[in-house]
């Protein structure tokens, strides 16, 4: 059987791509591709076409994360089609959660850091309008909670 999990972010150019890099990463080490597969997307479509945001892929690039998604919004129809729909923070959530209410959905909407061990956070911080340690903070926060996702994908979290 195949899961499939899909990260949400405001924009889909920093924080959701990442995490899909950051899990990509994870699974393949895992030797799970054929098992879990990933994708991302935003609330708005602001940045629909577009790569993610050039500071977070050299961040990610530095950590040896490939980021290669690009840019779309969330879909009704990725409603019925993710079996994890992960939001990076509470406007994300609250946002999806709408969406999920006017169209339904099969997939169960989490928040990416409920599956955080080590960072006592609620949300994942946007870095657009922050420096470089923002991007590194955020790649800190999103390695935690893909172990934790990924654990529990597996059966063990």
């Amino acid at each position: 059987m195949q899961t499939r999990i899909i990260f949400v972010c405001l924009g889909n150019i920093c924080r959701s791509p990442a995490a899909e890099g950051v899990m990509q990463y994870k699974v393949d080490a895992a030797g799970l591709q054929d098992r879990i597969k990933l994708d991302s997307a935003g609330t708005i479509a602001y940045h629909a076409g577009d790569r993610a945001d050039s500071r977070m892929r050299s961040t990610a690039k530095r950590r040896g994360y490939n980021l290669t998604s690009i840019s779309r919004c969330l879909t009704q129809k990725d409603l019925g089609t993710f079996d994890y729909i992960v939001t990076m923070d509470d406007s994300n959530y609250d946002d999806t959660a709408s969406l999920i209410e006017r169209h339904g959905q099969t997939g169960e909407l989490v928040k990416f850091t409920d599956f955080c061990r080590h960072h006592d956070v609620s949300e994942v911080p946007d870095p657009y309008y922050g420096g470089d340690d923002g991007f590194e903070r955020v790649l800190d926060i999103l390695e935690d909670g893909c172990d934790g996702l990924l654990d529990r994908v597996r059966g063990q979290g």
